[in-house]
This record gives C-alpha cells, structure tokens and sequence, in this order.
C-alpha cells in the first residue's frame, strides 16, 4: 500500500484537461481525503494529478468534475497526523466547501459485512473523546490512533457505541470544523469485526506508509500468516470497488443539491449529468447513508 505517489493513467468518468484543471486548481465544492491510494484507485484514474508540498508533508492533488461539482482528493497516508495535514493542505490549495473523509474502515458490529458502506452521523476521535456531528448519516464512526484488533474493536464499540472504527476520520473532521467546512464521512468495511488483523501496524512507516515489501517478507516465513493476509487483500479490494461505487452516488445527490442552488426559486426542475463511465464495483449490501 501506498500513498498517492504515481500518477493514475487510463479512462475515468470526471477526466479533464491540463488547462480545465489549472482553471480550477483554487477551489473545488468538494475534497475527498483518503489515507492510501488503493482506498480509491477506481476513482481517480484519468484525473489531473499536481504535486503540492505543505504542512510539513509532500501530497498528490487529483482533480476532476462530475456534472456540475469540482471535485478534488488527496492521499494523506495512514494515521491521524497524517489525515490533519493533509486536510490542512486541501484546504490551503482549493478551498473546498464540503469536505469528505472516504477509505477503509473495521465493522465494530457483526451485522456489517465487507463491502458495506457507512455515512456516519457522528465521528468520535478515540485519543481524546472529541465528536463531530456531521449532520447526515446514521451511526458512529470511531477513529483509533492505531490499527484495531479484535480486543481493541470490542473496548471501542462498548466504549462510544460506535458501528465502524477507522484512523483519519476524526483528525480530518476536527480541521474542516476549525474552518467552518461542512464535513462528511464514508467509510467502505475491508475487515468484519471476527476478523483477526495481520500484523501491519508495524509496518507503518513515520511517513504513513505502508512498507509492502518488509511485510511480504514477514509473511513470507510465517506460513500461519498466509490465509489472513491473502483474505485482507480479497476484502480490501472489495471494499475499494464499493467504496468508488457509493463516492459515484454520493456526487450524484450533490449534483441536485448544487443545480438547486443555482436554479433557486425558477421553480425549475433539476436535471442530473448522466456520468461519462459506469464507476463500476460491487454495490453496498447497506444503503449509502448507513441505514442499518
């Protein structure tokens, strides 16, 4: 896993010019921030990618549009620091007007499967008891200063009621209310709450990177290791495609919202741009809003 360093290449469905993206390179309606780029790889592939240093950190900005919203995402790697700066920098560079935390997250409860996809209401930062309400959305979203294992989801889940724990959620949701952003989260389940994690919290580098090849190593000579690292693959890369799935909805009740704006009180009916490309991805067995 890594951060998002390459540039994606290919067709997607909000592909756009060099000179359509520096057009828009200051501000976009909504910012996506994801911690690693196999969260939403489907997504980004024909988007306009730059390069930007700032808060102490180095990102990649992909930038296209979906009918009539700009959008924007930046990886920040993995960890609550890493989420903070890099909401930090997404701010500075295009001003976003909503800002929406989306990538992995563990089932804290048995009834959410992989693949499922929450919007949560709530985002509770677990190091310090901090919530943010996001105004939408059902549930309770934890973010842990660590990967959770079994125990860990269990302290959690009892500890704030919460259904799904993920890392940056919180720390993204802390910068956009500093700023008086509106905030929101989606979150795709890549592990259920039996699951036993492999060990890859320690192959976190100080950066928030993943170190894949130490990991493959350590796997390599622990046979017992094999079956769950193979099934975490599997399941992330379900998650993925569901993840992009539900983000292509999401853009879609967005696009209403900001033709309604515009339209205001014509009393005109709104119409919804088909998208160029079918995002594609296994649909969510739960509803996009986490109705549960």
């Amino acid at each position: 896993m890594e951060r998002c360093e390459d540039r994606w290449s290919g067709s997607g469905r909000m592909a756009m010019s060099k000179g359509a993206a520096t057009n828009r390179a200051r501000h976009s309606q909504i910012g996506f921030i994801a911690a690693i780029r196999e969260e939403i790889a489907p997504l980004v592939r024909g988007w306009e990618m730059r390069e930007i240093v700032a808060n102490g950190g180095r990102f990649r900005i992909f930038q296209g549009r979906d009918g009539e919203t700009d959008v924007a995402l930046i990886c920040s790697g993995i960890g609550a620091e890493h989420g903070r700066r890099a909401t930090e920098a997404l701010i500075q560079e295009v001003h976003p007007s909503k800002i929406v935390s989306v990538g992995y997250a563990g089932a804290l409860v048995p009834t959410l499967r992989v693949a499922d996809v929450v919007e949560p209401r709530v985002v509770v930062n677990a190091s310090d008891g901090s919530r943010t309400d996001t105004g939408s959305g059902e549930g309770t979203l934890v973010s842990s200063p660590v990967v959770a294992n079994r125990d860990e989801k269990c302290r959690l889940a009892e500890a704030y009621g919460a259904i799904a724990v993920d890392m940056e959620g919180a720390s993204a949701a802390l910068s956009a209310h500093a700023h008086g952003i509106e905030f929101a989260a989606l979150k795709a389940i890549s592990d259920p709450l039996e699951f036993a994690m492999p060990p890859v919290q320690e192959f976190v580098s100080t950066r928030g990177q993943f170190r894949f090849v130490a990991f493959a190593l350590h796997v390599m000579v622990r046979p017992w290791l094999w079956w769950r690292t193979i099934a975490l693959a599997r399941s992330s890369a379900r998650a993925s495609r569901a993840l992009c799935a539900a983000i292509g909805e999401y853009l879609k009740r967005e696009n209403v919202f900001w033709e309604r704006r515009e339209i205001g009180d014509a009393g005109m009916q709104p119409h919804l741009d088909p998208p160029q490309q079918r995002l594609g991805g296994e649909p969510s067995r739960r509803s996009v809003d986490g109705a549960f």
